[in-house]
C-alpha cells in the first residue's frame, strides 16, 4: 500500500480511534496504516483462519501494538500531555499502582495523586471542547477547518513538531505541487520555505510503501529519480517525521 494522507485518523470518531478501524459496508480499515479487510473474505494470520473484523483487529495488535500504546506515544503537540503524564499514564497501563509509580519515577506518592488531579481536569475540559465543536459543527454545518473557499490541512500524524508551519491550506498544497514537480513526478528545486518543504516532502513520501523495509540503497533510488540531492532530501524525510530507519541505517520505512 502506497503511503497516503492520514485523513482516516483524523477524521475518525472518538469510538473508531478508540478500537483503531473504520467500518464501511465494503470492509473494515486500520485508522494507523490504512490497510483494508473486506468483509466476506477470510485472511489467514498465523496459520489461523480470521473474518475480516477479527482480521483487523490481529492486524492492529500485531502491527501497531494496542491503540493506547499508539496514542500514547504520538507527538504531544497532537495530545496535548506532557512528557512527565505520559510516563505515568503508560505506568497506569501496565497496572502498577500509584505507589509503584512514584518509586519508579523517584516521587512522591502526593506527586502522582496530583497528577491524577491534573489528569482528570483535562479529561473533563477535553469532553465539554469536543461537545462545544460538536454543537458548533451542527448549528453551522461546518467543520472549524473549512475556510470560505478552502480547507485547512491536518498535519501528518507523525510529524516530530507541530507549528505555525503546518497551517497548510488545501489550495496552498495544489499550487505547491503543481510549481514544485514536473508532470512526470520529478521535483524542480527543493524550496527553502518551510511550509512549501512540508508539501514537498509529504508528496515525495508518496513514492514509498507502507509496511515495506528498504534498505539506504533501495531509498537513494527511490529519492535520486525525483531528485539530484537525494541525500537532502532522505535526511528531511527523517527529520520531518515522514520515515524511520533504524540506528544504523541499514533499514527505511514509511512512519506510521
Amino acid at each position: 500500500m502506497d503511503a497516503k494522507s492520514n485523513g482516516l485518523f483524523w477524521n475518525a470518531s472518538i469510538d473508531e480511534i478508540v478500537k483503531g478501524y473504520t467500518e464501511n459496508d465494503q470492509e473494515y480499515s486500520c485508522i494507523i496504516c490504512e490497510e483494508s479487510f473486506q468483509k466476506g473474505r477470510i485472511y489467514e494470520l498465523n496459520s489461523k483462519l480470521y473474518d475480516a473484523k477479527m482480521a483487523v483487529v490481529l492486524h492492529i495488535q500485531e502491527k501497531h501494538g494496542s491503540m493506547l500504546e499508539y496514542l500514547l506515544g504520538m507527538n504531544s503537540s497532537f495530545t496535548g500531555l506532557t512528557e512527565t503524564q505520559r510516563m505515568i499514564l503508560s505506568l497506569m497501563a501496565e497496572g502498577l499502582t500509584d505507589k509503584e509509580i512514584a518509586l519508579r519515577l523517584g516521587v512522591a506518592q502526593s506527586t502522582i495523586r496530583n497528577h491524577r488531579y491534573k489528569l482528570r481536569e483535562k479529561e473533563r475540559q477535553a469532553k465539554l471542547f469536543l461537545s462545544i465543536m460538536s454543537l458548533l459543527s451542527e448549528n453551522t454545518n461546518r467543520q472549524i477547518n473549512k475556510l470560505d473557499k478552502e480547507l485547512i490541512c491536518d498535519a501528518h500524524k507523525t510529524a516530530t513538531s507541530v507549528d505555525d508551519r503546518y497551517n497548510i491550506t488545501d489550495k496552498e498544497k495544489q499550487n505547491v505541487i503543481k510549481n514544485y514537480f514536473t508532470p512526470e513526478g520529478a521535483l524542480k528545486t527543493y524550496p527553502s520555505k518551510e511550509k512549501r518543504k512540508i508539501i514537498v516532502l509529504e508528496e515525495i513520501t508518496k513514492n514509498f510503501k507502507r509496511g515495506k523495509i528498504y534498505s539506504e540503497k533501495e531509498v537513494n533510488r527511490v529519492l535520486s529519480r525525483i531528485f539530484e540531492d537525494y541525500v537532502t532530501i532522505r535526511r528531511a524525510l527523517i527529520e520531518y517525521g515522514f520515515l524511520k530507519r533504524t540506528d544504523d541505517c541499514s533499514k527505511y520505512w514509511v512512519k506510521e
